[in-house]
């Protein structure tokens, strides 16, 4: 029997488009969701995009307003023998990363003209795409790979916050399917944090909080999901 969530609970989704609260308590089929207030329709908007069919996640988006609003979304396969499953979730962006990444955009002109360098002999690294919107303005740029500086520095800025955001979706699986694999994940995501490999931490939230919540699973694995959400927390806020 299909249950209804509240907001920021993790819940089933099924597809690649922004579900609403709505058709998420009629219990929509897949991976977690959790849900934060959109920001305002006249906010700028960054959005990088990522299509690479021999990786996993073969395709994700990360959007950022100015109000500080994000967005992760992704279809991958946790295990090899498995289907692949969308995931989404939203959070509110760092101010330190929410101002570097609208710098480099102005800085990449918004992505208006050419962005990728052309060099046919580079190895495909998947397709990449950023684009830029507001109220007066809207550009969309595709590469595979950018020798313009604020371009690298976007482009490494969200692979790094992609690698953070998609432990949400393999937490939720195993959350849900695999117990005892929680342990493993959240030790190695203690360990990238310690060596501050991790970006955005706070935008795994709703799923570490559900762990914690979860009396079914190992104390040691609860206080681990603690322990993260706190280090979130601190970061999110520039400790």
């Amino acid at each position: 029997m299909v249950r209804a969530f509240l907001i920021r609970v993790f819940v089933p989704c099924q597809r690649r488009t922004v579900a609403s609260a709505v058709l998420l308590a009629l219990g929509m089929s897949g991976l977690a969701v959790s849900q934060l207030p959109s920001g305002s329709a006249s906010a700028a908007q960054v959005t990088f995009t990522m299509d690479f069919p021999q990786s996993d996640p073969s395709h994700y988006s990360i959007a950022v307003d100015t109000a500080g609003h994000a967005s992760y979304e992704c279809v991958g396969k946790v295990q090899e023998d498995s289907e692949e499953q969308s995931y989404r979730t939203e959070f509110n962006v760092s101010a330190v990363n929410r101002e570097r990444i609208f710098g480099w955009a102005k800085q990449a002109k918004y992505f208006s003209g050419k962005i990728d360098s052309g060099n046919q002999k580079l190895a495909f690294t998947g397709t990449k795409i950023l684009s830029y919107q507001d109220v007066t303005k809207s550009f969309t740029a595709r590469y595979n790979y950018s020798s313009l500086e604020p371009v690298r520095q976007l482009t490494e800025a969200f692979q790094n916050m992609a690698g953070t955001l998609d432990y949400g979706r393999r937490l939720a699986y195993y959350h849900r399917y695999q117990k005892l694999a929680l342990d493993e994940e959240l030790k190695r995501m203690e360990m990238q944090a310690r060596n501050n490999q991790l970006s955005e931490i706070q935008g795994l939230e709703p799923v570490l909080q559900a762990i914690v919540e979860d009396t079914s699973v190992m104390n040691g694995v609860r206080a681990r999901a603690k322990a993260l959400i706190e280090l979130g927390s601190g970061a999110a806020n520039g400790h």
